[in-house]
């Protein structure tokens, strides 16, 4: 076998390990002997249905972290095992997946990004933000986390890095300022990742895990969660971590220029000799503000109408309003390129594994054995443990909608066990799932600013885990207050 053989067939033999891995600790999980008193946990019991869907989620969580293939390959994977071993039939599985609104939910949302994104309207609310930063590179700073912040509470925390690293590289080029050596290219590009991703906490339509958060606590616990609701937390959460946010970028990467070349008057120059907004940019706005005007009174129009206007549904009209004749002259076969589809597994996947570990009973017995001590704390020390806990955790999983997964029908198991209020117990793991700032690899949103070669993963490590930190602090205080005004502590 010749060297250039040996190398490709190196990460192959690799990616095998770790399935054979896998497959090793999922048969252990289900069969290997254990005492009585690590089945029994309180008053939950780990039951052999229990053991077999922890080992499944087991054998997904092993390839998720090693990645010997895609997440979303994995997720299908685990819908079989599910089968193979009994805990649901196939047809059920999918149904609770795929049949979930949540995925529908993505499917829209998504569209609207990629609608956003072609039409160039998310460009042009950028370029209008940051024309009133003016030069000097500590307000740049501050201007691109609140681009960021703002515009990923209404569309994916993805789809805004998407939009604003290009802006943010031109800029860096412009000046001459070189990748990886350059404080402020370093500041500004991981700017980039941290806006959106602060944003995203804001309402459903922001993250992932949110949504997913949302259809959980509907189907586990029956309670419904307007997009209302979620913002009344979300909201104020986002708005408090931006200035933090800048604070920690100036103290771990201070720029090294105070101002760039160009006047404050140039920049605003640029942004005036604009082009006018285009028919697409002009329909992409006006249904945009329908369809949050849609999400925010749902639950008033749904009394008015006489039916359930869940999120999912004023996302989905968003997107079919798009594409009516004559609205916009974009194409469907355009747009779907930018919706990842992959993710959409994953999310359907990922509803799957999470419903079967509750209704095993496997996510009651997690609670109890691994959170049944946070239960007897205080409330303000409880947010702010969970906050940490989770946030460390997310690091070793890799990814926030898998960590979601794993983590979400467990704390709606521990609300119920231990009569602790849902949303006291579920915003704040849900939040702290999307608030990603110290790995890479934990979200695309990451990875699209990284991938412009500024910064190392080190870089955002070492500032993300003190924002982790900060942020924690912060956003257990913020939910601890408006839960007691709102009455739930």
């Amino acid at each position: 076998m010749t060297t250039s053989e040996k190398k490709s067939w190196s990460p192959t033999l690799k990616s095998y390990v770790s399935i054979l891995a896998a497959l090793i600790v999922m048969v252990l999980v289900m069969k290997l002997p254990l005492p009585e008193s690590i089945l029994t946990s309180g008053t939950a019991e780990l039951t052999e249905l229990g053991r077999a869907s922890l080992g499944v989620l087991i054998f997904c969580l092993i390839l998720w972290i090693t990645e010997p293939m895609p997440f979303h390959i994995t997720g299908l994977f685990g819908i079989i095992l599910v089968t193979l071993f009994k805990i649901d039939t196939f047809a059920e599985a999918v149904k609770t997946g795929f049949g979930n609104d949540t995925v529908v939910f993505f499917i829209g949302v998504l569209a609207l990004s990629a609608v956003i994104t072609n039409s160039g309207l998310g460009k042009r609310i950028s370029m209008l933000i940051l024309s009133r930063t003016g030069n000097k590179t500590a307000f740049i700073l501050l201007g691109f986390l609140i681009v960021g912040t703002l515009l990923s509470m209404w569309v994916t925390d993805m789809a805004v890095a998407a939009m604003l690293m290009p802006l943010a590289r031109a800029m860096l080029i412009e000046q001459g300022l070189e990748p990886k050596k350059s404080n402020f290219g370093k500041a500004l590009m991981i700017a980039c990742a941290w806006g959106p991703i602060v944003g995203g906490i804001g309402t459903p339509a922001g993250a992932g895990p949110n949504q997913l958060a949302i259809g959980f606590i509907s189907e586990m616990a029956g309670i419904e969660i307007s997009f209302l609701d979620w913002m009344v937390y979300g909201v104020p959460c986002a708005l408090l971590l931006i200035i933090p946010s800048w604070l920690v970028l100036m103290l771990f990467f201070k720029p090294e220029i105070k101002q760039l070349d160009k006047t404050k008057e140039q920049i605003q120059e640029e942004f005036r000799s604009y082009p006018k907004m285009t028919r697409n940019e002009i329909a992409t706005l006006i249904v945009f503000a329908v369809t949050i005007v849609l999400w925010v009174s749902s639950s008033w129009l749904g009394n008015l109408l006489g039916i359930k206007i869940p999120t999912s549904m004023p996302a989905i009209l968003g997107a079919c309003l798009l594409f009516l004749p004559g609205v916009t002259d974009l194409k469907w076969s355009a747009v779907e390129k930018d919706i990842s589809w992959s993710g959409i597994l994953l999310i359907a996947t990922g509803v799957t594994l999470g419903m079967e570990i509750y209704t095993s009973g496997a996510a009651e017995w997690l609670s109890m054995l691994l959170l049944g001590g946070i239960a007897e704390m205080a409330p303000l020390v409880q947010i702010f443990m969970i906050l940490i806990i989770i946030s460390f955790l997310k690091v070793g999983l890799s990814s926030n909608t898998v960590t979601a997964t794993v983590i979400i029908p467990i704390m709606i198991v521990m609300a119920q066990q231990f009569g602790l209020p849902m949303m006291g117990i579920v915003v704040p793991a849900s939040l702290t799932l999307s608030l990603a700032f110290i790995l890479v690899t934990s979200t695309p949103t990451n990875v699209i600013p990284y991938s412009a070669g500024y910064f190392n993963i080190s870089d955002m490590a070492k500032a993300g885990t003190v924002l982790t930190l900060v942020s924690s602090a912060i956003l257990a205080v913020v939910i601890y207050g408006i839960g007691t005004l709102t009455g739930i502590y």
